[in-house]
């Protein structure tokens, strides 16, 4: 058996051992790229909140005060005892939300304005619509002073006030959402619009922070909760009567 001189050995090890680191690192190089890149999730997208569709939502809002007063007035009649507490919390968020916010700052500086301005007819609504946002305060004003006292006196008074407040708001709010925000919106242009959801949602912010309608429905979700509304399904209609 021949051998090689050991000169020539080192070199053959030496030349063995390189190819193998060779062969490693490209071996290690291959692994890394099959390995799946680390992704990030996407960012979240926000979805913009038209102008019209911000106020008809706010108007949600607003009936469901409407319907607990509803429904308040409906127990006083039937001789029920009534947490005046959440009562008061209603009319507030309905002073807070509704007539300081909503028809002051939005509808009576922005909506009426335009309609006066562009000569549109619905803009003969326009005086009634402001004379019921003054009666409406002062509703408001006496279901606060009335819940306040912690109880309420005369049960009929204030179930009629109730009612009273309930069916001028709903025709009221029935008038604006089908007449009044389409003709408001069809005087602006698309890129009016746009502004004008954005000036919207600055006078939100400023007025309640960041989550304003949010902040207002959660508000009214516990209110419901308090008297025994939120349970949806009690207000299912029950069928009708057989035709005679």
């Amino acid at each position: 058996m021949i051998h090689p001189p050991d000169a020539s050995r080192r070199l053959l090890i030496a030349g063995l051992s390189g190819a193998v680191l060779a062969a490693g690192s490209a071996g290690a190089a291959f692994a890394a790229k099959q390995q799946p890149k680390e992704t990030k999730p996407p960012p979240e997208v926000v979805k913009k909140i038209g102008a019209v569709e911000d106020l008809m939502r706010e108007h949600g809002v607003l009936r469901r005060v409407l319907l607990v007063y509803r429904q308040t007035a409906v127990r006083l009649r039937a001789g029920a005892k009534i947490d005046t507490k959440p009562i008061r919390q209603a009319a507030q968020l309905f002073r807070d939300f509704g007539e300081n916010y909503h028809e002051r700052m939005l509808e009576q500086a922005y909506i009426f304005p335009t309609l006066r301005k562009g000569e549109s007819p619905v803009a003969a609504l326009v005086p009634t619509l402001v004379a019921q946002h003054d009666r409406g305060r002062d509703i408001t004003d006496y279901i606060r002073t009335v819940t306040g006292k912690g109880a309420i006196g005369d049960a009929e008074a204030f179930a009629r006030a109730l009612e009273t407040l309930d069916v001028m708001y709903e025709n009221h709010s029935a008038r604006e959402d089908t007449i009044v925000f389409p003709a408001w919106r069809e005087a602006l242009s698309e890129k009016q619009l746009r502004e004008m959801g954005d000036t919207f949602e600055d006078i939100e912010h400023r007025q309640f922070g960041k989550d304003g309608f949010d902040d207002a429905v959660k508000h009214i979700a516990a209110v419901e909760e308090a008297l025994g509304f939120a349970d949806l399904s009690q207000f299912t209609a029950p069928p009708p009567p057989r035709p005679t």
